[in-house]
């Protein structure tokens, strides 16, 4: 190519593929950036819009993990550091016929400490002398790479229907019993390396005292991340092209040619069923597999109510979760209001809630209907009454990615069948969350990059 910087495209403008543009355009060897977004935003399925009063309330992702690097890093690289809140309220609860709350010393919804969990209502007796059964089970099998049912068969159907299932499935929109159990480290890891997962996890958290807060939020919402990090890109010099969808990408002696313009470099920073339309005739075996990567569609419905109404027993709690067997369509519920403090106004109470998973669809649905649901299943679970003082309906058509039991061998092989030049990247492949997909985008560029022969950043 003519140019004396390497051209890297980048198709798909949500964090993942902004993630990508930045760590390329300022790596020390910098590349020419070009982003194309097919919608008129950046972002993707991050979204943050006024609400009841409030100025930032997010229609998507709320928050993100602090307890791992990613989101942190580039919020703070990105001017935003300064700009970072925890929730105010930690305390969650799971709704089984009534609220009860979430015990103690658990990993991922594992017991860890028995005597927590008998203290908690959550489960029958019986329940619970079966997960205290759990340490005298032989090894099991990692092999059929299930989450639900290597839980089921070490702790009983209890623990992972009211607890595991309900924290998991909450965060993936999954039905973890089809869900891949490798996709879980915190859980898979354990479980390759010791036999009893309640003794070893107990040592696991005795081992990490965990300091600082468990999530972040700029107080400007999610999407003031990826405003701040697309002006990083353009300050970097790249070129952020929205409203415009890739209808060409096809080898071009050496390079890749997007929509008539060439590239040394494509990161495929979108979900895998628009990858696998793109790479139909240039990488037949890549789309084939990924474009089995199923999806879960969701919605929230964002509700302010009358904060004169609201019961003094559900101070203090920052939501709730909904186990699959007691589900109608609402799988969570946040109290906003409880859990940010800058969504906090005198006179209403804000609620996030959650409708929709894997197995559990949900947008056929109009918009009166699914707020009508949101309204009566949320009233009936908390006992009052819900005469709402506005309404949003949020809809998210293939949000979730769904890791099948043995997701990581799909990836490695359709990665292992891409031509040269390309890299896959975002929440399909390597990860669901925000810091997943800020990883998976910094390591497509650091692959690009190096495939260019550029130095390390």
């Amino acid at each position: 190519m003519t140019s004396e910087r390497p051209r890297v495209a980048v198709i798909g403008g949500g964090i993942t593929g902004l993630a990508a543009a930045r760590a390329a355009a300022e790596h020390t060897s910098p590349a020419d950036v070009v982003v194309f977004e097919a919608s008129e935003r950046v972002g993707g399925k991050i979204l943050t819009t006024a609400f009841a009063g409030v100025a930032a309330v997010d229609e998507g992702a709320d928050a993100f993990l602090a307890r791992v690097p990613w989101g942190t890093n580039l919020a703070r690289a990105v001017g935003l550091g300064e700009q970072l809140v925890s929730p105010a309220a930690a305390r969650a609860a799971v709704w089984w016929d009534t609220l009860h709350p979430i015990p103690e010393a658990l990993l991922l919804g594992l017991p860890t400490e028995l005597i927590a969990l008998a203290r908690s209502r959550l489960l029958t007796w019986g329940g619970k002398l079966r997960a205290a059964t759990e340490p005298l089970r032989p090894r099991t099998s990692t092999g059929p790479d299930s989450l639900g049912t290597f839980v089921r068969a070490r702790f009983g159907n209890q623990v992972h229907e009211r607890l595991v299932d309900s924290l998991v499935g909450s965060i993936y929109a999954a039905d973890t019993d089809q869900f891949s159990l490798a996709a879980i480290p915190q859980i898979a890891d354990i479980a390759a390396s010791a036999r009893s997962m309640l003794l070893a996890g107990r040592a696991a958290r005795s081992k990490s005292v965990a300091q600082g807060p468990i999530f972040f939020t700029p107080n400007g919402g999610m999407g003031a991340l990826a405003t701040a990090t697309s002006a990083a890109v353009a300050q970097a010099g790249g070129d952020l092209r929205l409203d415009t969808p890739v209808s060409e990408l096809v080898a071009d002696d050496g390079g890749w040619r997007v929509n008539g313009e060439k590239f040394d470099s494509v990161v495929l920073a979108c979900p895998a069923a628009t990858v696998a339309m793109l790479l139909t005739n240039s990488a037949p075996k890549t789309a084939s597999a990924i474009a089995t990567i199923p999806t879960a569609d969701v919605a929230i419905v964002t509700l302010a109510l009358a904060a004169s109404g609201w019961p003094a027993r559900l101070a203090g709690l920052s939501g709730y979760l909904v186990p699959k067997p007691k589900q109608r369509f609402v799988t969570a519920v946040s109290f906003g209001s409880q859990k940010w403090t800058h969504w906090q106004t005198a006179d209403s109470i804000v609620l996030r809630v959650s409708l929709g998973r894997d197995g559990l669809p949900v947008l056929h649905m109009s918009d009166d209907e699914l707020a009508a649901a949101a309204v009566d299943e949320v009233g009936h679970h908390l006992g009052i009454s819900l005469q709402p003082l506005q309404v949003r309906v949020s809809r998210w058509p293939a949000a979730f990615p769904q890791y099948r039991p043995h997701h990581s061998e799909l990836v490695a092989a359709a990665t292992e069948a891409l031509p040269s030049g390309l890299v896959l990247a975002g929440a399909s492949y390597h990860g669901i969350g925000v810091p997943a997909c800020i990883r998976s985008g910094q390591q497509a560029a650091a692959a690009v990059c190096g495939s260019l022969g550029a130095g390390a950043h």
